[in-house]
């Protein structure tokens, strides 16, 4: 079997398993109490929903998807945009720790990524970028994970698109230098992580916290648990 110099592994659901849905109405409910706004807690989370769904459509290559973002939710708050950026700053680094009750760490993915780290194979943390690097790298934490282990860690500050655009994944090949015929994708959501196989990537579907609407187009090359993928790379690379 091929060997592969580039592993994408996605976070949430992946290395790090949790129910989204528990997870973001806990987010938003972290958010909205620690947040100083002058409008609803409702309009103000549309507004963030909104300001994410920018970045997630937007084509614009020169800006970064925190750029779209905070872009698109200035004009919507109509307020002074330095003094939110401040307030979601110090949220990330204080309270967004809070959210850890909400996630599921299983050990088997440390011993997944060490084993990794020995067969000297790139990784990366293929997190859908529509957070800032301090909460990504809080939940790296929460999975038992270290930061310095991954070659490349996607955030709405280094990166120029989102999933499920194809030009995401493209992105993530062009900074680790890898082809796609040498990479695979490692994922939980069949419209994020396993459309990556539209470029070319070998994909890995984590179907234990599972997201597949079941309108894909496409079909990952291999299914399983966490564990079946340990068993799988052991494989390769024995």
């Amino acid at each position: 079997m091929k060997k592969y110099k580039a592993i994408l592994f996605d976070l949430d659901g992946t290395l790090l398993p949790m129910d989204m849905d528990e997870f973001m109405n806990g987010y938003f409910k972290e958010l909205t109490g620690e947040i100083n706004y002058d409008v609803s807690p409702e309009i103000f989370k549309r507004y963030i929903w909104q300001s994410t769904m920018d970045m997630i459509t937007s084509i614009e290559k020169e800006k970064t998807n925190q750029d779209v973002f905070f872009e698109s939710f200035s004009k919507l708050i109509n307020d002074d945009i330095v003094n939110y950026k401040n307030q979601f700053n110090s949220f990330y680094k204080e309270h967004f720790p809070n959210l850890k009750q909400y996630t599921k760490p299983d050990p088997i993915v440390k011993d997944i990524i060490e084993f990794l780290k020995e067969k000297n194979v790139k990784m990366v943390v293929a997190t859908n970028p529509v957070f800032p690097r301090e909460a990504i790298e809080h939940r790296i934490d929460w999975a038992g994970l270290n930061t310095e282990n991954f070659d490349l860690i996607t955030s709405y500050e280094n990166m120029h698109f989102t999933k499920p655009n194809s030009e995401y994944y493209k992105e993530i090949l062009d900074k680790i230098g890898i082809d796609k015929e040498n990479a695979i994708m490692v994922g939980n959501d069949m419209d994020e992580d396993i459309v990556a196989s539209k470029i070319g990537l070998q994909t890995f579907y984590i179907d234990t916290y599972g997201i597949d609407k079941g309108v894909a187009d496409f079909k990952p090359d291999h299914v399983g648990s966490l564990r079946d993928f340990f068993d799988y790379i052991k494989e390769i690379y024995k």
